[in-house]
């Protein structure tokens, strides 16, 4: 047992304008996972990518209200964290979420909202984690790795391929961090999973314009929550570390460059 990042992603296609219910994406659920009574589970953040300006929100019996809980407007194309960075909301054990997103009911338009959640600690998960000071301690150069996710045009996780599928570039045996990424087409999440987190998903926004955002996204999250968040893979496991994107029905590749820290 250990500590854990999951990510849960919900989709709806052609919501109303008074909001349509989300459903999770294939292989997720909106139950929040179980962990000892003594731990908890927290939403570090969560994010949208909407083809329509209206709003989205989150709720459960658990949070503040089962009305509004934590309602956020959307801009199209805008795919943002929406909560403050380092500011975290407790979920908890075997609590039911439900997302709305309120849409222009364009036939086929498929809407996608992510949320990223750490648990304290996590049956079964084995997953590595570090935090900013022993990244700066271990850091010993730079890689980044390039990937062209092929994306489906039904929305979810989908054009999955192994890390180094199209550039084997690491050094045999070694850990290495992963600090940010960078996309080259919108979509709404970058995901990567494998042995190294537990074989859940680690992701963030697939924000294609603010590079100063996903490029220190694991750095960024894990300075601004001071928990150990930036995921470390080893380089022996390169094969079983996957990466996907959440796109809509356009189903856009998504070009992907993850930044790597080589660590001692």
């Amino acid at each position: 047992m250990g500590a854990a990042i999951d990510t849960i992603t919900a989709t709806v296609t052609a919501a109303a304008a008074g909001g349509s219910a989300m459903t999770a994406a294939a292989g997720d659920s909106l139950i929040v996972r179980s962990i000892p009574p003594d731990k908890k589970a927290w939403l570090l953040n969560l994010w949208a990518d909407v083809q329509t300006t209206l709003f989205y929100q989150l709720t459960s019996p658990r949070l503040h209200d089962n009305t509004r809980g934590l309602r956020f407007r959307t801009l199209i194309s805008e795919v943002v964290p929406n909560l403050p960075m380092g500011v975290r909301q407790q979920l908890f054990d075997q609590d039911t979420l439900a997302l709305t997103l309120a849409g222009a009911a364009v036939a086929g338009d498929i809407e996608s909202v992510s949320l990223l959640v750490y648990y304290e600690d996590l049956k079964g998960a084995d997953a590595r984690f570090i935090d900013y000071d022993t990244l700066m301690k271990r850091g010993v150069e730079m890689v980044t790795v390039e990937n062209t996710i092929t994306t489906g045009a039904g929305g979810g996780y989908t054009g999955g391929e192994a890390i180094n599928a199209e550039s084997d570039l690491f050094k045999g045996n070694q850990d290495y961090a992963l600090m940010g990424y960078r996309v080259g087409v919108e979509c709404a999440s970058v995901c990567w999973r494998g042995a190294d987190t537990g074989n859940l998903r680690v992701a963030g926004p697939g924000n294609e314009l603010n590079g100063e955002l996903t490029s220190s996204w694991f750095v960024n999250l894990s300075r601004a929550h001071g928990f150990p968040l930036i995921p470390v893979f080893n380089s022996a496991n390169r094969a079983g570390v996957t990466i996907d994107a959440v796109q809509d029905e356009n189903a856009a590749a998504v070009p992907v460059t993850s930044i790597f820290m080589r660590l001692a």
